[in-house]
Parts: C-alpha cells; structure tokens; sequence
C-alpha cells in the first residue's frame, strides 16, 4: 500500500472560513489519474460562492486525462534557488522530486492567489513524515509565546464533532491550541501506535497566525 491515498481538493471562502472538500484526486495503476468533484462539497461551497477550479470547470465530469499536468503549476518548480530549503520545509524525499503525485499530496498545493489546496489522506505505514498546520488559529488567538519550535503536542481523537468525524484536537501541556487539519487528521484514526506531533514553524503578530506541524509515524 502507498503511503499516500487520494489527495483532496479543498476550498474555502477565505482565511477563518471553514475548509470543504470539493474535489478528489485519485491514482492506481490501472486508471491512472484522475480528478472528480464530490456533489455533497461542491452544493455546500456554492452555498458560499464557489467556482470551480479553472482546469475542471465541469462539475459533472471526471477529468482522465492530464489530471497532474493541470496542476503542475502548484508544484514547485525545480530552477528554484531555494529549492534545498523548501524541500527541507515540506519534508520532501528528494528521489521522489520527479513524482508529481508525491509532491502535490507534500506540499499541498497553496497558492497566494486562490482558496484552493490539496490535503492527502496519506495510509499510516512506519517511517511516513508529513507536515501539516494548526486549524482554527484564526478563531482561537493564540498568545505568540504558547507555542514554540521544537514542542510536542498532545492529541484527542473527537470523532462525535458534528463537522467532522475525523476531527483531531490538539494540546500543548494541557491547554488546546486547535486541530489538526481536514483530511490529514484521519490517519490518527487509522494508526496503529502513537504519533508524533511537533511544531514545525510559526508564524507570528502578537497571535500566533500559522503553526506547522511535522507528523511522524
């Protein structure tokens, strides 16, 4: 089994608002790639303003053909100067540089210019190393000096939130400070053993405004 399963395509309407999967991306040796938008998302995303993604504007449709050369442009690009650095960031193998798949599942896919980006459902199989953030940041406020590089935090599996039955709270020696976010919290449900969770880097004003996490099996 890989350790990386479908990669979901989430959008929300902005910083703050909650995240909903619209899309899925999906590969096997058979079908190869291929991208499908999912009915239940998309009706709550119209709700909200939703458009659906440039490169799969039919919302009906299953998109078989050049699924990851579409979406190329949110993989990083390999003349980068700081290339080292940022797969340092993202924890990214550097064999697996060329697999398009691999790097869009790592680094998520985030642009500056859309509410769009990609949340893998990775499978738990020993020595799996992915980063993630804090959700709920924007709500919660946290004081810029609770968290710092280096912490480990604690978990509780919530599977009786109404928003998600994969949720997954997170603590730092006892006081929450948010959850892990959508999709990547179901391998805590999956996994076998504990997980390591430490924070990764920070973002910081007064509040602490982005925390990434480095999850390790």
């Amino acid at each position: 089994m890989s350790r990386i399963g479908n990669i979901y395509l989430i959008w929300r309407k902005g910083p703050g608002s909650r995240r909903i999967p619209v899309g899925v991306v999906k590969r096997n040796s058979l079908d190869g790639t291929r991208f499908e938008y999912i009915p239940k998302g998309i009706e709550a995303a119209e709700k909200q303003g939703f458009i659906p993604y440039t490169g799969f504007p039919d919302i009906s449709r299953t998109y078989t053909k050049n699924v990851l050369e579409i979406l190329s442009q949110r993989i990083v690009k390999s003349e980068r100067n700081d290339l080292s650095d940022f797969f340092k960031f993202w924890r990214i193998d550097p064999s697996k540089k060329t697999d398009q798949y691999y790097m869009l599942a790592h680094t998520q896919g985030i642009l500056p210019t859309d509410n769009f980006e990609f949340l893998a459902d990775f499978n738990p199989r020993k020595g799996l190393t992915f980063v993630t953030e804090i959700a709920g940041l924007t709500k919660s406020k946290i004081p810029s000096d609770q968290l710092s590089v280096g912490d480990i935090l604690d978990y509780k599996l919530e599977p009786e939130n109404p928003q998600d039955k994969f949720a997954v709270k997170l603590f730092k020696d006892g006081e929450y400070v948010g959850y892990v976010k959508l999709i990547h919290s179901r391998i805590f449900y999956r996994a076998k053993g504990k997980i390591k969770v430490t924070v990764h880097h920070l973002e910081k004003n007064g509040v602490i405004k982005r925390a990434f996490l480095e999850v390790q099996l």
